[in-house]
């Protein structure tokens, strides 16, 4: 057995894990074959530079003004012969560029930035559709958003406070720290050194407890949300079962969790804020002191201790925000460091390098002894061999857990078969490029699920580019272009989410001409009634008979009455087919088939005699 890890080792990984995901962001700072790019992020750090010198120089100017008032002339010549007003306006001047050049770098950034977040969200987003579906369906698409929310939430915060708040941050310090040492003592540069050692020593330690907190606030986030999303998504289902207040509750259950996790953060920034302003008041003390001593004894002026003051102001503001940065910046790391996961984590089904397309003749469909489980322990198929000849129909029918919509999704290759082969007029679907094996299948799923837009876009979906009169004409096809023009905005009727505004019919039919309008040679029907009732159903075969005529047609039906004229019936039972042929001839054998269908009609009997 291993041991557990340590803090110590558990710390190794974390900041192992953060150089990772600092070094996968460099590139999209820094990319090959886009100079302007590079160019702009030379001048923002050039601008950076240039306020910073002007920011540290500032207090010069500020301690000369006031020695000329008070009559002290320690100060360079060029600065006593300025005068006061002079020295003064100089100083408005010195902090408009301080101030002016930081914009210039924000500006100047501002399009690298925003390029870089375009460019990693889109590469995540790209990236999920590519991932599989054995992927999609463990996890939960609330806290699948959240991942890519705060991920790219999280590159906008480290690019914008990393750059211009820590490194400019050190860069400040370094110059106050050089200035103390040459123009007073090293007893001031201690101070200053000390001060800062322990600020920073008590703001990360004290960080690091605040991250585990705020790390159960998001987890309890996530899981709110989860909550939340899951509900909605489902709310026919809460309203069915009057759970309302059941769903409030367990919302608010997840909710209580984030509370307390919320509490512990604001008192924990209490306890960061009073022990960081305890601290920077004690270094600021303590060079005030010596400040104050030297002019005592005239080894100061008045400007001096003026200026010493102005240091320590102007590095405090900053470094007052250095533990919300910290926290910030470990917490950006993590949720990168989540997308970046996300980005690594492997497609299951990939083309092989140099795939082709494949090439449709006839739209045969043929499986050779195939193997397959979801899971290696609990095998679905189990040496499944059968043939659809190109122009053919055949369906699919045996008892849930068969197997049948499984070949379904091997077909439309969302898994590889673990043994055996699936082709399509003789070519493995694993040689070819999956987007042209989805282009060569169309399917028409048992609940057809609509995007949240109109109804032109939803048929249009299954050809992009097909004009107006082509939609109308699959509209028309699939006996749904008369209600579309009923409807007041026609046919740019916003359909709800997942098309909910729909009944059951009318969503199959637009999912019926949807699947026209994109023509495939092969047609998969996914128990594509089973959810409508038996007029409506009734309706809609006749449509789907239509569709199918001149395509390969694979059916798998669960109402055996759909599939009576199909040329052969496939009849699975735990994995394997029991009984193949024509509805007619798997009758007159009395077996397995001949079973099924005599229940069904019975059941069918009494459905209207009742």
């Amino acid at each position: 057995m291993s041991p557990r890890p340590t803090t110590a080792d558990l710390g190794k990984l974390e900041r192992g894990s953060a150089m990772r995901t600092i070094r996968k962001v460099g590139p999209y700072l820094w990319p090959d074959g886009q100079p302007w790019v590079k160019r702009r992020v030379v001048l923002a750090m050039l601008a950076l530079v240039v306020a910073k010198l002007v920011s540290v120089g500032t207090p010069f100017l500020y301690k000369a003004a006031v020695d000329t008032l008070a009559g002290e002339g320690q100060s360079a010549a060029w600065m006593l012969g300025a005068g006061a007003i002079g020295l003064t306006v100089a100083y408005g001047v010195a902090k408009v560029l301080t101030v002016g050049f930081q914009q210039i770098r924000d500006a100047v950034f501002a399009k690298v930035a925003q390029r870089a977040l375009r460019t990693l969200a889109l590469e995540t987003f790209t990236h999920i559709h590519e991932l599989s579906m054995r992927y999609h369906i463990t996890r939960k698409t609330g806290g699948l958003s959240r991942i890519i929310e705060r991920g790219v939430k999280g590159v906008e915060f480290l690019l914008r406070f990393l750059l211009f708040s820590v490194g400019p941050l050190v860069l400040e310090l370094l110059m106050v720290a050089a200035i103390f040492y040459v123009v007073f003592d090293v007893w001031y540069l201690a101070i200053v050194v000390v001060t800062i050692a322990l600020y920073v020593q008590f703001t990360f330690k004290v960080t690091e407890w605040r991250v585990k907190i705020r790390k159960e606030m998001n987890d309890q986030d996530t899981d709110a949300n989860q909550k939340a999303i899951d509900s909605l998504l489902n709310f026919e289902t809460v309203k069915y079962f009057g759970a309302e207040a059941r769903e409030a509750a367990r919302y608010d259950r997840a909710m209580a969790g984030y509370e307390v996790a919320a509490i512990k953060t604001n008192y924990s920034l209490a306890f960061l804020n009073f022990g960081q302003s305890f601290l920077i008041t004690l270094g600021l003390i303590g060079v005030m002191v010596l400040a104050a001593m030297g002019v005592q004894d005239g080894s100061l002026t008045v400007g001096d201790f003026v200026m010493v003051n102005a240091y320590m102001m102007q590095i405090t503001m900053p470094l007052n925000f250095l533990g919300t940065v910290y926290r910030e910046i470990r917490q950006s790391l993590v949720d990168m460091g989540q997308m970046f996961d996300l980005l690594e984590q492997p497609a299951e089904v990939k083309d092989k390098p140099g795939a082709p397309a494949l090439k449709v003749e006839g739209g045969s469909v043929e499986l050779r002894d195939v193997f397959f489980g979801y899971d290696a322990s609990r095998p679905i198929l189990k040496g499944v061999s059968l043939k659809v000849p190109a122009g053919a129909s055949v369906a699919l029918v045996g008892p849930s857990g068969s197997g049948k919509s499984t070949i379904g999704r091997l077909l439309f290759r969302f898994y590889d078969v673990n043994g055996g082969a699936l082709l399509i007029d003789g070519q493995d679907v694993r040689d070819v490029t999956q987007v042209s094996l989805h282009a060569a299948i169309g399917v028409v799923p048992q609940d057809t699920v609509l995007f949240n837009d109109t109804i032109y876009y939803n048929i249009a979906y299954g050809r992009p580019d097909a004009s107006r009169a082509e939609v109308e004409a699959a509209a028309k096809a699939a006996k749904i272009h008369e209600f579309i023009t009923r409807l007041p905005d026609g046919y740019e009727t916003t359909v709800g989410e997942r098309g909910l505004k729909l009944s059951g019919g009318e969503k199959q039919r637009v999912g019926i001409a949807r699947t026209l309008l994109k023509n495939p040679p092969i047609l998969l029907l996914d128990e594509a009634t089973s959810a409508l009732d038996s007029e409506t159903e009734r309706d809609i075969q006749d449509e789907l008979k239509a569709m199918g005529v001149g395509r390969t047609v694979l059916s798998i039906a669960h109402r055996l009455s759909t599939i009576v004229d199909s040329d052969e019936i496939i009849v699975l039972e735990h994995g394997v087919v029991v009984e193949r042929g024509r509805h007619e001839a798997l009758l007159a054998r009395g077996g397995r088939y001949a079973a099924m269908w005599q229940r069904q009609q019975a059941e069918e009997q009494e459905g209207e005699a009742a």
